[in-house]
């Protein structure tokens, strides 16, 4: 048997990046750690039809940015950008 690898940690620094790019002290690391859990776990339920592959969260100062790379961006923009 071969030796199991990670593909997403093979490839880091390569071809690809983190895909939550934030830093936290201390107590604060845990309780931002969650929130990226339980917002990616909702968008992708949302989101379901829309075909998401990857999410990217950033938290610059006291903001949050998410990104979402999507086959099918009509489906969350919605009709006529209503959504």
């Amino acid at each position: 048997m071969g030796q199991k690898v990670n593909p997403v940690g093979l490839r880091l620094g390569v071809n690809r990046t983190w895909d939550s790019r934030w830093f936290a002290d201390g107590q604060d690391y845990g309780r931002l750690l969650h929130q990226d859990f339980k917002l990616r776990k909702a968008l992708k339920a949302r989101l379901g039809q829309a075909g998401v592959s990857r999410i990217i969260i950033e938290r610059p100062h006291k903001k949050c940015r998410v990104t979402i790379y999507a086959a099918r961006p009509g489906v969350i923009i919605g009709k006529k950008g209503a959504d």
